[in-house]
């Protein structure tokens, strides 16, 4: 009996372990991202946890070199997105291929063999979001919705409104989500986003350029490009321009 409760021990600890802490609603700063070099490559990583709708997140950059692949192309069992910051990244889903630009998005459904290269002269960055529902994965919801996709940046319309702007680049379901908004505000100098508000969705904001200051559940926090805001579900926040140019930041929510 005594072996066993030891054993038992040794196994709850091991679950305790394993369980992806909740991720706190911050700003988490580019600057600031540990820096780990590989050949070729180089990496960022943001933020890694879990959140109300799901059990594990994790956001990190990578900077690849000229005419370098991160890896052979491959397939897993989470859903990835990837928005490229700077440079060309050639991107292969289920094997069609298109070259994207600065801004421009890829998400990948589970299962769907997927594969990167720069092609390129100069180094290509990008930031990955790798993600896993709690709920079990609808696969067929993700098909029936359009299955993996790519969003060049070139090809979305910009909307002018009163405070500046915005690009719509995709809303729709996917295997591991009910529902996944990604859009991109240019906001105009000495003007905020909207009221501090909720919703239930989570959701982050990446700076594109310039910087802003975001309230985070009552906490002000300075926002420069390449940062990331996580937001998680209901947690009050805005973001305001307090600088001397207009700043544009995607903006994803995700339940």
């Amino acid at each position: 009996m005594a072996r066993f409760l030891i054993v038992l021990l040794f196994v709850l600890a091991a679950m305790t372990q394993s369980v992806a802490q909740p991720i706190a609603s911050a700003v988490y700063a580019w600057k600031e991202a540990p820096v780990v070099k590989k050949p070729g490559t180089e990496q960022r990583k943001l933020l890694e946890g879990s959140a109300t709708d799901f059990k594990h997140i994790e956001v990190h950059t990578t900077t690849l070199a000229a005419h370098q692949a991160p890896h052979p192309a491959h397939k897993h069992d989470d859903e990835e997105l990837i928005i490229i910051r700077e440079g060309e990244l050639t991107v292969t889903i289920a094997g069609k291929t298109k070259t994207l630009g600065p801004n421009s998005i890829a998400l990948m459904m589970p299962g769907d063999e997927h594969g990167f290269e720069n092609k390129g002269n100069v180094p290509a960055t990008y930031y990955v979001m790798r993600y896993e529902s709690k709920a079990p994965v609808d696969l067929a919801r993700g098909q029936k919705a359009g299955g993996s996709f790519w969003v060049d940046w070139n090809e979305v319309p910009f909307q002018s409104h009163d405070k500046g702007g915005i690009r719509r680049m995709f809303d729709r379901a996917t295997a591991m989500t009910k529902r996944f908004e990604m859009h991109v505000t240019t906001l105009n100098n000495g003007l905020a986003s909207h009221p501090p508000h909720t919703h239930r969705a989570a959701e982050m904001l990446i700076m594109v350029n310039n910087e802003a200051e975001s309230s985070v559940d009552g906490r002000l926090i300075p926002n420069s490009t390449g940062d990331l805001t996580y937001l998680e579900s209901n947690v009050p926040h805005n973001i305001t321009n307090n600088g001397r140019k207009p700043c544009t930041y995607f903006a994803f929510q995700f339940e």
